[in-house]
């Protein structure tokens, strides 16, 4: 389909960076793009936890597969019908998930034996993560909105650093190919 990977590279750079803009002029798309996305994954999930259950030979293996099933659906379903309360949830869950990993940080910069500088950025870095977190679960509408924004933000500079680098790719194909004439 591409013919060199600087090209696919420039593809997707533009990609994320037409993502990104939607993201930041629609949050609210995106965050039912997400959530949506959540619900694709727990049917998908339901449907393996009912292969699992007839796999297994069991009584009590099987009925503990089809209730997770049965509470995948549930949770697709919840996801679909009632999506705001589900982007909430979620949010939520953002939000606990920074406060648990700045914590971890935290501790994990006096567990290991780094260095000061090292243990500063983890601490520092799990100060943020914490306070990030404690501001999405205090007020998890911004919190949403804030994290479809943050995902925009990310994907307009993931996608420029992505052409940057497949321009680079280019040039130094270029040169090489002037420099050994028998080279890719």
């Amino acid at each position: 389909m591409f013919r060199s990977t600087s090209t696919s590279l420039i593809v997707r750079g533009v990609l994320a960076i037409i993502i990104g803009i939607i993201a930041v002029v629609w949050p609210g798309v995106t965050i039912l793009a997400l959530v949506l996305l959540f619900a694709v994954y727990a049917f998908t999930d339901a449907v393996f936890e009912g292969a699992r259950a007839f796999g297994s030979q069991r009584v009590w293996p099987v009925l503990g597969h089809l209730f997770l099933a049965v509470i995948d659906v549930a949770a697709g379903l919840v996801a679909v019908f009632w999506s705001a309360p589900t982007a909430l949830v979620l949010t939520l869950i953002v939000g606990i998930w920074a406060i648990a990993a700045g914590a971890s940080g935290i501790i994990a910069a006096f567990l290991r034996g780094e260095s000061a500088g090292t243990r500063a950025m983890f601490i520092v870095s799990g100060l943020l993560s914490i306070a990030f977190g404690a501001i999405v679960v205090d007020r998890p509408v911004a919190g949403v909105l804030t994290i479809a924004l943050m995902f925009g933000l990310f994907s307009i500079a993931s996608g420029v650093t992505a052409i940057v680098q497949g321009d680079q790719l280019r040039r130094t194909g270029s040169v090489l190919r002037s420099v050994l004439p028998t080279a890719a």
